[in-house]
């Protein structure tokens, strides 16, 4: 299993083929991911544990374990962990035609990736 570490937390990749990409993401507290969107994938998100904060399109949007959302295909948006005591953790399912990081539009970042 690829487990890839980011300055907001890690990435593993559970499933990687040509129609789909699974991700088991943690967030650590008080991190985020860049706010971005991509060309050629969708994501469908559930949380595992902990709580996740969501801005979709500039909406703010919290779930709980067991809790989905939908990320459209070109929908600017990023996954934040807002709280101090534990990881948010979550599964990311892509669909579309290409899953690489370089397919990742960065608008805004933290972490001076943009």
């Amino acid at each position: 299993m690829e487990i890839e570490h980011r300055p907001w937390g890690k990435y593993e990749v559970l499933v990687d083929t040509d129609d789909v990409k699974v991700k088991r993401i943690t967030v650590e507290p008080q991190q985020r991911l860049s706010y971005q969107y991509h060309y050629k994938r969708q994501e469908q998100w559930t949380v595992v544990s902990g709580i996740l904060t969501i801005v979709l399109e500039g909406e703010e949007i919290t779930k709980g374990p067991g809790e989905s959302i939908h990320i459209p295909l070109g929908a600017k948006h990023r996954a934040c962990n807002k709280g101090d005591g534990i990881p948010s953790v979550f599964i990311e399912v892509q669909t579309g035609t290409y899953f690489g990081e370089d397919d990742i539009v960065r608008l805004e970042d933290d972490y001076d990736r943009v």
